[in-house]
């Protein structure tokens, strides 16, 4: 029921999914990512708890492949399950159960990222979206996936509709720098651009002076604040 792209970037050492699917608030189960680890997604009938172990496995040294298969040895329900994964080496791996339903696959083993997907139109959905991703490399990588599903729709995308994506990025913290969902929507990729749009102008500026591990309080200077706020005309002050 859902198409999705794992992906590392060493420039940055981010980890992202991109996924959507014509089923409720896809964003709440398939994506995983964990800083200086990897990226999964667990998909068709999610088993929510494959996720964290590949990502542990993956945190111990495992390559994705072993992981995945680890993860997947005391899951009776393996069959319907599909899951993919990418570690901080840009190794990845594709899992299909022999019960998903058609069209149901991977787009074969890539550098860096992993396309998969289940309930689609065709094979097209996994090859187009894997060759938009190679081929726009330039770009950001939100950008980027957002651009790689955007051709994976073109191609014909969930064969029963559309309704949710998602998009989770984490490059050097607990928590992600990026965690778009549109739980629900006549068209959410044209809703998660929109949404991505926004995260750029209004958020992305900020990360490098919020608390993190580098700087665990991050910019508390009011002043600094304050002349920020009024560059922007936000009539605002702290009390004092």
């Amino acid at each position: 029921m859902t198409w999705s792209i794992v992906a590392h970037d060493p420039a940055s050492g981010a980890f992202a999914v991109a996924v959507t699917t014509c089923a409720f608030a896809v964003g709440a189960s398939c994506p995983h990512v964990r800083a200086g680890v990897g990226a999964v997604s667990t998909q068709s009938f999610t088993n929510r708890y494959l996720g964290p172990a590949i990502l542990d496995a993956m945190g111990r040294g495992l390559g994705p492949a072993d992981a995945i298969e680890g993860a997947l040895a005391g899951d009776r329900g393996r069959g319907i399950r599909q899951v993919h994964a990418v570690d901080r080496h840009g190794r990845a791996a594709a899992f299909t159960g022999a019960h998903c339903v058609e069209w149901c696959g991977d787009a074969g083993p890539r550098q860096g990222f992993s396309v998969a997907g289940n309930m689609l139109a065709g094979e097209a959905v996994v090859r187009e979206t894997a060759a938009a991703f190679e081929r726009l490399s330039a770009l950001p990588l939100p950008e980027r996936l957002m651009a790689a599903l955007d051709v994976g729709e073109a191609a014909g995308g969930d064969r029963r509709g559309r309704q949710s994506a998602a998009m989770k990025l984490v490059t050097t913290e607990d928590f992600p720098d990026l965690d778009l969902r549109v739980d629900d929507h006549a068209v959410p990729l044209d809703e998660l651009r929109r949404l991505l749009a926004i995260w750029r102008e209004q958020r992305a500026p900020g990360l490098a002076t919020a608390p993190r591990r580098a700087d665990p309080s991050g910019l508390c200077d009011i002043d600094l604040i304050e002349a920020g706020w009024r560059e922007r005309g936000v009539p605002l002050r702290f009390r004092r």
